[in-house]
């Protein structure tokens, strides 16, 4: 008997150790097929012989019996909320109170960390076990959600070192990446369950289930971020206790900053709102600390807030607004769009009236209709869309919204493909798909033709100049002269520009064609691949499929895209133009990734995504939004998620930004 507690405890450690290593450090040291021996070893043991099981044993991770309902918790100290600053102008106030305050005689200095857009929780270990954890609740007690907290990995359940006092408190923000949130939904849109509005909700959703076997299934993550009640311990800056807190074998979040000059705070604040949607996980803003403890003590508490620390507000990402009218918006490729037309509302600094609603299929599983008052989330550069409906603010009067079944610029029939979302006209003439395809064609990523704007493209198929794109090479400068607000030297200007946009590049005529799923960076491989637009036209399905980083969805949509005689018409009509471009051989570099694939995740910091593509494709490699067998590499910067995780159970060799340089000679 005394070999089996000795097994348990030896398994125990060993598991807790793995864990450690590969949800807190990002490094591995067994295979997952290893690392689910050993777990099963220990499982059969435990419930053989349950008197030796321990309480930091991994196996209690999977989720305890449903409760009825949480117990409540009190905080030794409490978990108090922070000051807002809603501009930079609030946080230089703030930090002019502080050095007021603390006088002229010290040394200040401080920390910047991101404000996770999570869940608070506190965590409680006595002699270095965890015993208990709580929501922040009213800020003096929270709900008990202690065995739902076991179910997060990236919580020890045992604390690493030796020197551990009694008593640690540690508070922390439990949150959902953008990608495990998205694969959260897809799964409970299969299985016919409600999405989940925000990662915030679902991760809110996740630790207040009463079974903690549910919780168990939900792709959770901690950082930890502050101290509660610690005995027999003390730290002289808040930048110690967060070292400390990874000797203990927490994780702290990569983007906390100590920053020494005043102008420092306002920097990071403004380099982390510039790089909030590049992170794998939302922030709302940053938390600025005094770091000196002994200065926090001096300045104090309110009643509610502290007087050392404040929290930096971004400008608002949702807002809620009213849908006074949804308009059926037809794309270059027919899609007929349903648009919702809102009261204006200011959302991170800029005036949105319009949001997508992506399709019909969007629109009924949400219930969206004129006149609902709706959240709406405006993202990076992305188009804002509709979030979810407030049913309680919905007038008696409205009925469901059906995008037509004629469309709404020409008038012709629409049809929806077998297991297709997407509703388009049947008219390839439709006037409101020629100017959406002329718009694209002239884009800047597309023929980079200067000049010629929405108004003036609307005018030119209105006076029957131009019926597709390759009539833009036809054009004169008479053609143009009688148009309203042309002149000679507008039209002269314009004409240039056309003549000049005869040189670009095979991939830029590529990307102009608007073939389906086929961006700037997918141009370019097929033009490298291909080397003409007859060879890629003539290419068969096949070939498509042989090429890394190609998936069947959009080798299928370049292979319609050539079938049709229409678009190999245009293609012909373009050259007779004397536009049939050649790939553009790039032989600077020696082709060191030939046949190689890599991803790129978490977020970057010495290039952008852009710059990691073409590092590798000047080198004769591809670059892939996803994580296969056939990937070779996988470049991780911090915040990586399931991305990296899905690498490291497929033994993909994981790359720092540092390595991948070295291995680009740069």
């Amino acid at each position: 008997m005394k070999d089996v507690k000795k097994r348990v405890e030896e398994l125990t450690r060993e598991l807790n150790e793995h864990n450690y290593r590969y949800y807190v450090l990002d490094d591995p040291l067994v295979s997952d097929a290893e690392f689910d021996r050993l777990f099963r070893e220990l499982v059969e043991l435990e419930e053989k012989y349950p008197q030796y099981r321990l309480p930091d044993s991994p196996t209690q991770r999977v989720g305890a019996e449903p409760l009825e309902a949480f117990g409540t918790l009190v905080h030794r100290t409490p978990m108090l909320s922070l000051e807002n600053a809603m501009n930079e102008g609030e946080i230089r106030e703030f930090i002019r109170r502080v050095r007021k305050e603390l006088g002229e005689n010290h040394n200040l200095t401080w920390v910047g960390e991101p404000k996770l857009d999570g869940l608070g929780v506190e965590l409680i270990y006595e002699k270095g076990v965890f015993t208990a954890g709580a929501t922040r609740g009213d800020g003096y007690r929270g709900e008990n959600i202690t065995q739902n907290l076991k179910t997060i990995r990236q919580i020890p359940l045992k604390l690493r070192g030796d020197d551990i006092p009694d008593i640690v408190e540690v508070r922390g923000e439990v949150m959902i990446s953008h990608e495990n949130f998205e694969t959260l939904n897809r799964e409970r849109e299969k299985a016919g369950e409600s999405l989940f509005a925000n990662p915030r909700n679902a991760a809110a959703g996740s630790l207040r289930q009463l079974d903690s076997s549910v919780t168990a299934r939900r792709p959770l993550e901690i950082f930890i971020y502050s101290p509660g009640e610690i005995n027999g311990m003390t730290f002289e800056t808040h930048w110690e206790f967060l070292g400390q807190l990874k000797k203990w074998g927490f994780r702290v979040n990569p983007y906390a900053k100590r920053l020494i000059e005043d102008e420092e705070v306002i920097q990071y604040f403004r380099k982390m709102e510039k790089d909030r949607d590049s992170l794998a996980y939302d922030i709302d803003g940053v938390v600025i600390k005094v770091n000196e403890i002994a200065y926090q003590q001096a300045l104090g508490m309110r009643t509610r807030t502290p007087r050392w620390a404040i929290a930096g507000k971004f400008k608002a990402r949702q807002e809620t607004t009213r849908i006074v009218d949804i308009e059926a918006s037809v794309g270059r490729t027919g899609v007929i769009t349903p648009v919702a037309i809102l009261e204006p509302v200011q959302i991170g600094g800029v005036t949105v009236s319009r949001a997508t609603l992506h399709n019909q299929d969007e629109i009924d599983r949400k219930d969206i209709r004129i006149g609902d008052t709706v959240v709406v989330e405006r993202a990076g550069d992305v188009i804002p869309k509709v979030i979810k409906v407030i049913p309680e603010k919905r007038p008696e009067d409205t009925k469901p919204y059906h995008l037509p079944e004629t469309c709404p610029v020409c008038g012709s029939e629409t049809s929806r493909l077998e297991d297709n979302v997407a509703i388009r006209c049947t008219n390839i003439s439709c006037p409101a798909q020629l100017k959406a395809s002329i718009a694209h064609f002239v884009s800047r990523k597309g023929m980079d033709i200067e000049g010629l704007g929405e108004k003036i493209v609307d005018q030119l198929i209105q006076e029957g100049l131009v019926k597709s794109p390759a009539d833009l090479y036809r054009l004169k400068e008479a053609d143009l002269c009688d148009l309203d607000r042309f002149g000679e030297k507008s039209a002269a200007n314009l004409i240039e520009a056309v003549e000049h946009s005869r040189s670009r590049p095979l991939q830029a005529l590529i990307y102009a064609l608007g073939i389906p799923n086929t961006g700037e960076y997918l141009s370019r491989i097929l033009a490298e691949t291909f080397g003409s637009v007859d060879a890629l036209m003539d290419a068969s399905r096949e070939d498509l499929d042989n090429i890394e980083g190609i998936g069947p969805v959009v080798a299928e949509g370049i292979t319609i895209y050539f079938e049709n005689e229409q678009n190999r018409k245009l293609i012909r009509d373009l050259q007779n133009a004397g536009i049939n471009p050649t790939v553009e051989k790039d032989t600077k570099e020696p082709r060191i990734f030939s046949g190689k694939t890599f991803v790129f995740t978490g977020s970057l910091e010495k290039f952008t995504r852009d710059e990691a593509k073409e590092m590798v494709r000047v080198r004769g490699g591809s670059a892939t939004g996803s994580v296969s067998r056939k990937t070779d590499y996988v470049v991780a910067g911090p915040g990586a998620g399931s991305k990296l995780d899905k690498a490291k159970s497929l033994g993909i060799k994981i790359l720092s930004e540092d390595e991948f340089l070295k291995m680009v000679g740069e």
